[in-house]
């Protein structure tokens, strides 16, 4: 992709690995100053100097973004040190809890949420208000199709978390329609991450009411997994100048393993208390 983000500062969660790293690299590699943040400092180093080796800018900045006082104390540093913030990509997530709601470890459950809700909304706080002043900004969520599958046992907190996600998103970006910033959420495949091989790990020690989740871990396995680069190119593509219109929408990745679920329609123009 011709794509010049030069001049750009570029705010990525959970780029100590996976897919949050392959999202940084990318950014890196198209000219971005990326600014990583993880709770794992060595892992965050690595992608430090990943970038670094191959020519880029990049600060590793260790923070638990599921904590307002670690964001406030993060989006100080980076205004210091890098500037103003023009792309923020929260890739941080966890799976938590695989286990039926009534015997669910509570604290995992909502630490699930501090983590793939909460720290999304802080870190969107903390940076979209310069983005706004700059007329120019994009904000991209990874999200995950279970939000959309039917409900079904063993997986309330994180599909939860993300619908929660995905609807804090549409109201976010129904805050920035005209402001020249955009947010949406993505979709990024179905790829063998940590996360893959935690949930492989948990569910080989469950009785039957695991096996949809073991035949999702081979049908993986079996396919080798959706490519990871292919949701940096999509990261890539949301923060190009094309995609300026795209806006409060569920995106997939171009030729992923699992095929496009509706997600949501235009919103009508008026709801039928309004005239």
């Amino acid at each position: 992709m011709n794509l010049d983000l030069r001049g750009k500062v570029a705010v990525v969660t959970g780029a100590g690995r996976g897919l949050g790293r392959q999202a940084a690299l990318h950014l890196a590699a198209h000219g971005a100053a990326v600014v990583g943040v993880a709770r794992n400092a060595e892992q965050l180093r690595q992608t430090e100097r990943a970038i670094q080796q191959a020519g880029g800018a990049a600060w590793a900045m260790p923070a638990d973004v599921s904590q307002p006082e670690a964001v406030e104390k993060l989006a100080k540093e980076v205004e210091l040190r890098c500037g103003l913030v023009s792309i923020l990509v929260n890739g941080a997530g966890i799976f938590g809890p695989i286990q039926l709601v009534k015997d669910s470890d509570a604290s995992r459950w909502v630490g699930t949420f501090s983590v793939n809700v909460f720290g999304p909304y802080l870190t969107c706080r903390a940076f979209v208000g310069g983005m706004i002043r700059n007329r120019w900004g994009r904000i991209i969520n990874f999200t995950s199709a279970a939000a959309l599958h039917p409900p079904g046992p063993l997986n309330s907190a994180y599909a939860t978390s993300k619908v929660a996600l995905n609807q804090f998103t549409r109201h976010l970006a129904a805050e920035l329609e005209g402001t020249g910033v955009t947010a949406n959420v993505l979709h990024p495949g179905d790829v063998k991450t940590e996360m893959w091989a935690m949930i492989r790990a948990e569910t080989e020690r469950m009785g039957p009411e695991a096996e949809a989740y073991r035949q999702w871990v081979r049908w993986v396995e079996q396919t080798g997994g959706d490519d990871p680069k292919r949701a940096a190119d999509l990261v890539l593509r949301l923060v190009s100048d094309e995609a300026a219109g795209t806006n409060g929408r569920f995106l997939w990745i171009e030729g992923g393993l699992q095929s496009p679920i509706p997600s949501w329609g235009e919103a009508p123009a008026n709801q039928p208390w309004q005239q």
